[in-house]
């Protein structure tokens, strides 16, 4: 029955069940084990280092492989996938894996950019979506959700068993990418182990044979304590952390949160940094800039580092590294706006930013020195530094004996710079160096390490990488402009040490080199002889190494500098290809082996010429800036027919329910929950007709729409206003108990406007923000109303009956998905849509009290080869007067106003915007008072690189 039943809702709806290949096998299937120490892969022990990635907020499958190339070329070798339920699935039964919610070529494209995925399928995944993630059709559901009771179970295994086989034929083992299965999402509050126990019962049924994990709440609360073993516990159980926490308008403050460490929850476990803050929302309406600033490289050096040190985190994967769009009715309505950019390394128009670049320092080193995967602490640490203010924490790998130690200010909130000579009793013997620390930051330096071919003592400068480029071992270190810095070398004889670039002194004793130096731009000394292959070291700041990018080749390893990014890189014949982006023209320098004698950047052949330091030498060229057209010819309409009290309503839903499932109960009657009637998403249109008596004075209701909703009121075609729309309290908050009126207006009816013994016509637009999270685990919270709670036409002698009708989205649009659209007029009759023939429009006009729609066509032609991110921009500061949603060749890509939030720039992602031909702006703007306009709108360019996806 359940089967029929799929198959009707699917016709009904236009979505398809996903027929999908039996197979997705792209590689040799592999083993995935772990130990106490580390994940391995087929006995190899990796350091695992994630980033998260919201493939829903980025609808252009073009771009998911330029922001997995990003990851892959910051040194991350995973990514963490949400799969959000709300998102495939329109109505129950009902399911939809194809377009931009194909998650077969997802997963596919992570594992052609050489990453492996944490896959995270919830059921729910919070993630500041709406309702968590959660389908808004599970609101009408019995059984309370995140729980094992019938209803939610039956819904919750539905799901389960259309994405689980997807991910499952996409595994390590199968010679996918996928390598760990995260269960549920911050399961912590009123936790029920049959429930979790569930999850993990179906993911094997259903294939799963990778570890499973899940990501437990603030500071490991309940995993810890009681679900370490026994039913619903996982394999490898996670932490959560977030310890700058979100007060973005205060980017200098230091986090709350003490040193920010992953609990080690189990013995036999590596520590599993599951959701690692790097970066924040928005809760103040700062702007993320000041998210970005918050959770910087600052932040990054002290935080991350201290995780890997201090407690031996080989497991992490950081929140978010690509932010993203919430597009169209995605977002949840209480802690986030249009952009989720996130304050990430990588902006939501996809550039590259400082954080970034500490990723990149960090990765790499953790890609790089492969003793870091297996270490255990050091009772006292063997670095003592002389000046008290600074303190040392060491590990060591108990089968090399290569010491790591984290040098930090003893107090966290030190903002001085000091400096101090560190007594280092190294596994090759004891040495005094000098250094320095700025106040938050954080090095971790190596003792005892076979670097390559060489014998690494010790050194004072961070490992960025290493490799063996063409026949000699190349190593770029680095360090804090202006320190001093000291690398300490063994030989069996004495080298040759050669100078090429920079101040560097030299001492031979005792079979040791001594290199001291500050770090000062790039400095390059080449080391030859003394019984190894020679050394090509390049020394450092902080910046110069974040200039440096790595790649495979036919020809081994290669390390470029000189473009913004390097995605991958290829040997052909004695020519190196590299798929690179540049911007500015300015100097390229490859080190490769000696068989690369040519150079070729996208289409360029770049002339170079062979260096001192052996490496190639030449020049990029300036990206090309792209000339963008001004938004003029805007044509209008009004629409709001809906509010006349001719307009025919026969044909919408007859709102009159008298029970509902919701655990809030009506305030008046019929039920006119806009969930309960099939209406799940964006705005929602009533029609209540009464036959008046002569004796209603006032019209009261109440609407529930989420934090930044409104509601606009008509009585017989005549404005009367607007309100504010309300959100429920949590259950639970003793601060801030149940509202017992969410969201009241009360309209005084004008004199003259009923029309005494006949039939008058009341009509409420209301906006529906998103629905709630879940994250507690409440249904009070999860399960509240959205549109209108209580309606009453009251008067001298009592409330005046009404009978409802109701009309939201006209069903799921097959391309853009259940959450492009909302009910307004324009949207059900395709006004948004770039086909619509808005010819007999009129020249635009300022709009009135409710609806008006603004349309017009732009052409682009930019520069081919090049990647030039393209946003939208409204002048002037946001107005609480109007609201605006803004449709890109029918995406609805953002909602700008005054009481949405801060943003004014509105990213338009390619895929969704024709670069080379015509597209269509459409804007609704729903104004509470006569308003000019949206106000003056332009396009722009966040920037411009030859190259790109």
């Amino acid at each position: 029955m359940r089967r029929l039943l799929s198959v009707f809702l699917v016709m009904l709806l236009g979505s398809a069940l996903t027929v999908v290949p039996a197979t997705a096998r792209t590689g040799a299937a592999h083993q995935v084990t772990y130990d106490k120490y580390s994940l391995q892969v087929d006995g190899r022990r990796i350091v695992l280092q994630a980033a998260e990635f919201h493939y829903f907020r980025l609808p252009s499958q073009r771009l998911w492989r330029d922001v997995f190339e990003k990851f892959k070329a910051a040194g991350f070798n995973a990514v963490s996938l949400y799969f959000s339920w709300a998102y495939h699935s329109p109505a129950p039964g009902a399911y939809d894996f194809t377009g931009v919610r194909d998650v077969d070529r997802l997963l596919r494209t992570a594992q052609q950019a050489g990453l492996y995925v944490i896959a995270r399928p919830g059921p729910y995944i919070n993630a500041e979506t709406t309702g968590g993630g959660f389908p808004a059709w599970l609101k009408n559901v019995p059984g309370r959700a995140r729980s094992s009771e019938a209803g939610f179970q039956d819904a919750y295994r539905e799901w389960l068993h259309r994405i689980n086989p997807i991910l499952a034929r996409h595994q390590v083992t199968q010679g996918g990418p996928v390598i760990l299965y995260n269960a549920e999402n911050e399961y912590q509050v009123n936790t029920d182990a049959a429930y979790m126990q569930d999850i993990q019962d179906q993911a094997r049924a259903d294939g799963i044979d990778v570890p499973i994990t899940t990501n437990d709440c603030c500071d490991a609360g309940s995993w810890s304590s009681t679900w370490a073993t026994g039913p619903g516990a996982v394999q490898i159980p996670g932490v959560d952390d977030y310890p700058q926490s979100f007060e973005c308008a205060n980017p200098d403050a230091w986090g709350p949160w003490g040193e920010g460490l992953t609990e080690k929850l189990r013995d036999d476990i590596p520590v599993f940094a599951a959701e690692y803050q790097a970066g924040a929302i928005d809760l103040g309406n700062a702007g993320y800039d000041k998210c970005r600033e918050l959770t910087g490289p600052a932040y990054m050096k002290y935080f991350y580092k201290n995780n890997l040190v201090t407690t031996g985190a080989t497991m992490f994967s950081y929140y978010m590294g690509y932010g993203g769009t919430n597009w169209g009715w995605l977002a949840q309505p209480n802690d986030v706006y249009t952009s989720y950019d996130y304050g990430a390394a990588i902006t939501e128009a996809r550039l590259l930013t400082p954080k970034y670049d500490e990723f990149k320092r960090q990765g790499y080193f953790l890609e790089a020195v492969a003793p870091l995967a297996k270490t255990d602490a050091a009772a006292t640490s063997p670095a003592a530094p002389s000046n008290p203010a600074l303190t040392t924490t060491t590990r060591a790998n108990p089968d090399t004996g290569t010491q790591f130690v984290l040098l930090k200010h003893a107090d966290r909130a030190a903002t001085s710079t000091d400096d101090a000579t560190l007594d280092w009793a190294a596994p090759d013997g004891r040495h005094q160096v000098p250094v320095r620390v700025r106040g938050r930051d954080a090095h971790v330096l190596v003792a005892g390490y076979d670097l390559g071919g060489q014998r690494l003592v010790l050194s004072s400068s961070e490992i960025m990488t290493h490799a063996l480029i063409g026949g000699r071992d190349v190593a770029l270190l680095y360090g804090t402009a202006g320190s001093p810095g000291t690398t300490i070398l063994r030989y069996g004889s004495r080298p040759e040490v050669k100078v090429l670039e920079g101040a560097v002194r030299a001492a031979y004793s005792g079979n040791d080199l001594r290199l001291d130096y500050d770090h000062d731009g790039l400095a390059r000394v080449l080391v030859t002889g003394g019984g190894r292959r020679p050394l090509l070291l390049l020394l450092g700041t902080d910046e110069t190494a974040a200039t440096f990018w790595r790649a495979e080749t036919g020809f081994g390893p290669v390390l470029v500098r000189g473009t913004e990014l390097v995605r991958s890189a290829t040997a052909q014949g004695d020519t190196l290809r590299l798929s690179a982006d540049t911007a500015a023209a300015g100097s390229v320098e490859v080190f490769a082996a000696p068989a690369a004698r040519r150079l070729r950047i996208g289409a360029d052949d770049v002339r170079v010429t062979r260096t001192s330091s052996g490496s190639l030498l030449g020049a990029t060229r300036a990206a090309e800036q792209p000339g963008l057209p001004a938004l003029t010819g805007w044509r209008s309409r009004a629409e709001a027919p809906e509010a006349a009290p001719g307009f025919d309503d026969s044909r919408w839903t007859a709102a009159d329910h008298t029970t509902t499932n919701s655990p809030h109960p009506p305030k008046t009657l019929p039920v006119l929950y806009a969930d309960d009637y099939g209406y799940h998403y964006g705005n929602v249109w009533y029609r209540g007709h009464f036959t008046a008596t002569g004796a209603e004075t006032r019209i009261d209701l109440n609407a529930v729409t989420g934090l930044r909703g409104n509601y606009l009121v008509w009585l017989n075609g005549r404005y009367l206003g607007t309100a504010a729309g309300g959100v429920e309290a949590d259950a639970g908050d003793q601060a801030n108990p149940p509202n017992p009126d969410p969201g009241p207006g009360h309209f005084d009816i004008p004199a003259g406007t009923l029309k005494t013994g006949t039939d008058n016509v009341l009509a409420v637009l209301v906006a529906n923000m998103g629905h709630n999270d879940d994250w507690i685990a409440d249904d009070l919270r999860f399960k509240q109303p959205r549109g209108l709670v209580a309606a009453t036409v009251a008067g001298t002698v009592g409330a005046t009956p009404v009978t409802w009708r109701i009309q939201g989205a006209a069903g799921a649009d097959k391309v853009r998905g259940p959450l492009n659209n909302g009910g307004l007029y324009g949207e059900r009759t395709g006004w948004h849509l770039p086909s619509y023939p808005d010819k007999s429009w009129k020249t635009a006009a300022p709009a009135t009290p409710g609806v008006t729609w603004y349309r017009t066509s732009f052409r682009l032609d930019l520069p081919k080869g090049h990647d030039i991110p393209v946003g939208l921009r409204f002048g002037g500061d946001p107005s609480p007067a109007y609201r605006v949603q803004i449709f890109l060749n029918g995406w609805n890509v953002g909602q700008y106003g005054g009481d949405i939030g801060p943003q004014r720039d509105f990213s338009l992602p390619a895929g969704l915007l024709d670069e080379h031909g015509t597209n269509t702006l459409a804007l609704a703007v729903t104004a509470e008072q006569p308003v000019a306009g949206p106000g003056p709108l332009s396009l722009f360019a966040y920037g411009s690189v030859r190259g790109g996806p």
